[in-house]
């Protein structure tokens, strides 16, 4: 193996060979007589003014130091706009196909930034566009081929991680709603109604704590690698399943348990989570890859009085297999967050969330709804997610780089590869090569690696128990103290966890 002399050495070398290449990549390749023009059709931040309003001040004050022009409302009938800038025209309140088609439709706006919203096939950006978040099955424009990003002539691309965390902890809100299952409420009112003896009443209200139960993840994306990690905490049995079986390694080296399918992972669950995204629409039925993946043979595989927590997409869930479990005791508890849409002329909702809602009057009590709000109502999500968004429309547009690609490159650009919130989702090489620009942290990490290596090895090379003994009680302390500094610096600098390989 190189040592570290020997990879600055490299490292220097392909700098000098490649430094042409750079030079070529760094090359704008937008046309200086164009005004280019992007929708930002969901909200960018969840402060609010003295109106009332959403506050969305940071974007827009972000987008002009990059040299970009922020518009609220749409673009005038024959606009006016300046050549060789990015005009960025703010509607948040889009939402249904009938007020997104005529805006649309004839490639009005170059390229998308959208969080929520669903833009139909029908919509036309030829530049590219972003989802804020990971899934993309609401981008369903042509012009990259659809929610998967297969074909096109432009780029898809998405915002992974800043939600994640957010997300993650709703899960867990909705999970600490049903367990331990103890009757806070009931519990505070009799006490301050002077009404409770501990010594006496409190027999009346066993519970259960998590710790020990089994929960089931399905997906080790962001999201749900985020939920499992939390479970850990709790000292839960986190079984997760990831389609992708190179992810298995990953999975096991965190503590996590391995499920080769969603059943393996259903089966004798007390929680199952899903995070899959709705996967690759289906050209010829239109239904998404990963729709009704939780249906009746993976809820009788659960635990009786399970709790089923879908803080993803609705259409994950097969509806009437649901109401089943719910009807006899199978799932006692259900939470979905999805959207829903309403027309103001009619009155009409439509959108994933329909189903449940007669589900809810059927099994009131025993179901938790939210309007697709479980990240997307955080500011600070709100607002990052929407920043790198911007950053990705311009390297697109003025660099024909593409960060966060989903699906296909088209052809003309180049793939830059992944950006997350350290800490969230896979290690990259780009992270590692930014910690070994840091001289300080490799040589405090290599301090520590030799600590722990040089006890270990001294407890390794004996055999008898009164040298082991006599080197715990000399070193016991120092190795534990060194592989904590260890652990929290591989936590901090975001090395921990699965690697993009």
């Amino acid at each position: 193996m190189a040592n570290i002399d020997e990879f600055h050495t490299q490292g220097r070398e392909e700098k000098k060979s490649t430094s042409s290449s750079v030079e070529n990549k760094n090359t704008r390749k937008d046309n200086p007589d164009r005004a280019y023009k992007v929708l930002v059709a969901d909200l960018v931040g969840m402060k609010f003014d003295q109106n009332g309003n959403p506050d969305f001040s940071e974007v827009r004050d972000y987008i002009k130091e990059k040299g970009g022009v922020f518009h609220l409302g749409p673009i005038e009938e024959d606009p006016v706009l300046e050549t060789g800038k990015i005009h960025f025209f703010y509607q948040p309140d889009l939402s249904r196909i009938d007020e997104i088609l005529p805006q649309t439709d004839k490639g009005q706006y170059d390229a998308l930034i959208a969080a929520a919203t669903f833009f139909p096939k029908e919509s036309v950006f030829n530049e590219g566009g972003v989802r804020i978040g990971a899934g993309t099955g609401n981008m369903g424009s042509a012009s990259w081929g659809g929610g998967g990003g297969k074909g096109g002539v432009a780029p898809l691309m998405n915002t992974p991680s800043f939600n994640s965390r957010a997300t993650a902890q709703m899960v867990f809100k909705a999970l600490l709603k049903t367990s331990p299952d103890l009757n806070v409420a009931m519990l505070h009112q009799l006490v301050t109604e002077n009404n409770f003896d501990t010594g006496k009443q409190l027999k009346e209200f066993p519970t259960e704590k998590i710790e020990g139960k089994r929960i089931g993840i399905i997906g080790y994306g962001n999201i749900g690698r985020e939920v499992a990690k939390i479970a850990q905490v709790f000292n839960m049995k986190v079984v997760v399943h990831e389609a992708l079986p190179n992810h298995q390694k990953w999975i096991e080296s965190e503590g996590f348990i391995y499920a080769n399918t969603i059943e393996e992972a259903a089966k004798g669950s007390d929680f199952i989570s899903i995070h899959t995204g709705l996967g690759s629409p289906d050209l010829n039925t239109g239904k998404f890859a990963n729709e009704s993946i939780i249906g009746e043979k993976v809820l009788k595989l659960l635990n009786e009085g399970a709790v089923v927590i879908n803080y993803d997409r609705g259409e994950l869930i097969d509806a009437p297999a649901l109401d089943r479990a719910l009807s006899i005791g199978k799932v006692r508890y259900a939470a979905i967050d999805a959207d829903i849409f309403k027309n103001p002329d009619n009155g009409e909702i439509t959108g994933p969330m329909k189903p449940y809602i007669e589900l809810e009057k059927k099994h009131s009590g025993k179901m938790e709804l939210l309007p697709h709000a479980a990240a997307d109502t955080e500011h600070i999500s709100r607002v990052e997610g929407a920043k790198q968004a911007v950053d990705q429309i311009f390297s697109a547009i003025r660099f024909k780089k593409v960060i966060n690609l989903k699906g296909d490159l088209p052809e003309g650009y180049t793939d830059e590869g992944a950006t997350t919130v350290d800490g969230v989702g896979k290690v990259t090489p780009n992270r590692l090569f930014e910690l070994l620009r840091n001289d300080n942290f490799l040589k405090n990490m290599h301090k520590i690696t030799k600590e722990v290596n040089a006890i270990w090895g001294e407890l390794e090379s004996t055999q008898n128990p009164d040298r082991r003994k006599e080197l715990i009680e000399r070193y016991g302390s120092k190795l534990i103290l060194a592989s904590n500094k260890y652990a929290t610096s591989m936590e901090i600098t975001g090395l921990k966890g699965p690697y993009s390989e």
